[in-house]
């Protein structure tokens, strides 16, 4: 049911963004019978628009628009003007993710008491425990459909060739906890097929098996004509009225006409770029340091997590490119162990990349026998990529450019980003333990390569149980602005070493139910 809402109607929740917090949110807020408006800055693809290519999906789906890679990490030389690799279209970067769901482990909730204090990070607890979002991440593996969980039921990917490779490095290390909890479906679920292991996961799944909001939560919110989703509407600011209440929002449409929005609530889920830049950008002389930022940390504690990749070429073939994008996850190093040298863990994700993106990543911007000697044993590959926890430090954030301007006449994002100390160390067991297990099966040759382009990112709109030390309560809920709402990664407090997109989907399930309540309360 196509539905439309008028400019004017202020009764409506206003969502910024599409996909997995924005999406769900959606989903869940209209099953309550409350009324969204969805506004996406890219375009609505369909699946009939995937094509299992790297570089075309990277250029039809990736958020594009101009930023600035600044700070100390390599990013400054290696991907300038691309610090982030997220998409700009309706399901977000729930196309293009890799399907891995992991939960935080309790101890990463709760960083400022198990760490301590340390020097150059900025370290705060959750106003939220693992307890209490515990229920909540059964309902989101429930809700994506999430392999080998007992919420799902569906039973665990079956191990391709790469898989196994991994494993058998993996258990001669001692490794135990190999897992692979992965939102793609292995039998038919929630109206979607079963993974045909083509392997372009992070492309857009072409048959719909990997859980996506633009194809499961975006239209299951619009069936129940309480949703209307408007894309390539890119949202300038957010108006608020002089008891310091949101009021609406103001977005150009594709023509880059402008149009306002009235709402009852509104709730950002840009992502953890574009969320602060929009709450910066709706500066007024209320809010002269942006909208919500009494507390000066809108766009600070920047976190990406600690990533590192490596490729080892082994003595027999692979073809790591066959099968399910991630081949498997060993998480023995999650458990925080500062004898290691660093506080926090990681895990180690076999992921495969295909021909182009292995030659991109692997030397950027060079060539040479180096590169072309491995290149000739591509299908001799397996590959892994540290996903580790990334301290917050206040300094790492997003700020506005004093001077360049966007197409819609805003400035530019800068991505400001310097390596802590312990992140740094954390990098280097983390490829060691790799090369490890790749000698253990016999590999000739290990190449480590630089991080690409942050997938995860989070924090920059932080929650804190004191209003001085962050943006957001434990409801996502903005302190400075009772009816403003942030529903997407920015509102981490730590990164913890999981991918991110379980935690988003839990806590915007959690958040819908809070909102829904709320009205019925007429406390929003």
């Amino acid at each position: 049911m196509d539905k439309k809402f008028a400019l004017d109607d202020d009764s409506v929740v206003v969502i910024i963004g599409s996909g997995a917090g924005g999406g769900t949110l959606a989903d869940e807020l209209t099953r309550q019978g409350v009324d969204v408006v969805i506004l996406e800055a890219g375009k609505h693809h369909t699946q009939e628009d995937f094509e299992n290519d790297e570089w075309a999906m990277f250029s039809k789906i990736s958020w594009l628009d101009k930023r600035i890679s600044a700070g100390g990490w390599h990013h400054t030389q290696t991907y300038p003007n691309l610090p982030a690799w997220i998409v700009k279209g309706v399901g977000g970067s729930t196309m293009h993710w890799s399907g891995v769901a992991l939960r935080f482990t309790p101890h990463e909730f709760r960083i400022k008491s198990t760490y301590g204090d340390i020097a150059g990070a900025n370290l705060l607890d959750w106003p939220v425990s693992y307890a209490e979002l515990e229920p909540y991440y059964e309902r989101a593996e429930r809700k994506m459909g999430v392999a080998g969980t007992k919420a799902s039921g569906l039973p665990p990917m079956p191990p391709s060739n790469h898989t196994k490779v991994i494993e058998a490095g993996a258990r001669k290390l001692g490794y135990k906890e190999i897992v692979r909890p992965v939102a793609s479906n292995t039998q038919p679920y929630d109206g979607r097929p079963a993974c045909q292991q083509i392997g372009f996961c992070m492309q857009g799944c072409k048959i719909g098996a990997k859980w996506s909001t633009l194809y499961s939560e975006i239209p299951r919110a619009m069936k129940t004509g309480h949703a209307e989703l408007r894309p390539q509407s890119m949202v300038l600011r957010v108006e608020h009225d002089k008891r310091g209440r949101a009021t609406g929002v103001l977005y150009a449409d594709k023509d880059g006409r402008q149009h306002l929005q009235k709402a009852r609530v509104v709730c950002i889920a840009g992502n953890s770029i574009e969320s602060p830049r929009l709450l910066l950008n709706s500066a007024s002389s209320m809010f002269p340091d942006g909208l919500a930022n009494s507390s000066g940390q809108v766009g600070r504690n920047y976190m990406n997590h600690t990533t590192a990749a490596a490729l080892t070429i082994n003595k027999g073939p692979v073809y790591m490119y066959r099968g399910f994008d991630i081949a498997t996850v060993i998480s023995d190093e999650v458990a925080n162990r500062p004898e290691r040298g660093f506080v926090g863990g990681y895990h180690l994700e076999g992921l495969a990349l295909h021909l182009p993106f292995t030659a991109a990543f692997m030397k950027p911007g060079g060539w040479g026998r180096e590169v072309t000697s491995a290149l000739e044993q591509y299908d001799h590959m397996s590959c892994v990529w540290v996903c580790g926890e990334d301290l917050p430090q206040e300094e790492n954030g997003i700020t506005l450019h004093p001077t360049e301007r966007d197409q819609h006449g805003l400035p530019i994002p800068i991505v400001t980003k310097t390596d802590h100390t312990n992140d740094a160390a954390m990098r280097r067991h983390g490829l060691g333990q790799w090369r490890k297990l790749s000698e253990a099966v016999g590999a000739t040759r290990v190449i480590d390569m630089p991080p690409y382009p942050a997938s995860h990112n989070m924090g920059t709109n932080r929650m804190s149980a004191k209003p001085r030390d962050g943006v957001l309560n434990k409801w996502g809920q903005t302190h400075d602005v009772k009816n403003l709402f942030v529903s997407d990664g920015s509102q981490f407090t730590s990164s913890g070493a999981a991918n991110p997109t379980l935690t988003i989907v839990a806590l915007a399930i959690r958040q819908a139910e809070y909102i829904a309540g709320a009205m019925k309360r007429r406390e929003l």
